[in-house]
């Protein structure tokens, strides 16, 4: 029995700690508005995914509380505001164009032309080695040897 305790308390502990989401809104406008806000919102604790994928127990509030705006009567702007008043722009997804967000919008294109910079110098460089390592021709051994005089006559066959 003392065993079936110590299996059992895992899932125990992990029911208590799954709060049920709140019932559904009675008004089908309200529910689309409410799925499409916590799809758009990050979720701070785990940051690659929305607040409708995270079961981190912050993202469970925010989801409450815009719920509760909803409910309230505010529009989505008015939640979005209080939510990056919060946090920062950092909870949005698609953070808007300003001066301290400029980066992250173009941060990659202006990183490419750097890593093709790099890309081209690497396959040149990898090219010139490989073309150092071929054996010289007929010709080229020739020109070598006129050009060093008869003391370096070249390889012995």
């Amino acid at each position: 029995m003392n065993k079936l305790c110590y299996l059992a308390l895992p899932a125990l502990l992990w029911a208590a700690s799954a709060v049920a989401e709140p019932p559904a809104f009675k008004d089908p406008g309200s529910e689309q508005r409410y799925l499409a806000l916590i799809e758009e919102i990050r979720c701070l604790v785990c940051q690659n995914q929305s607040l409708a994928d995270s079961n981190a127990g912050l993202a469970r509030d925010l989801r409450n509380e815009i719920r509760r705006m909803i409910e309230a009567g505010q529009d989505n702007a008015r939640i979005v505001e209080f939510l990056v008043a919060r946090y920062g722009d950092f909870v949005l997804y698609r953070p808007p164009l300003k001066g301290n967000t400029w980066l992250l919008w173009f941060g990659p294109f202006l990183l490419l032309p750097g890593a093709l910079a790099v890309a081209f110098a690497l396959i040149r460089k990898q090219a010139r080695r490989s073309a150092a390592d071929q054996p010289l021709n007929a010709a080229q051994q020739a020109r070598l040897n006129a050009l060093l005089g008869s003391k370096h006559a070249g390889p012995k066959d």
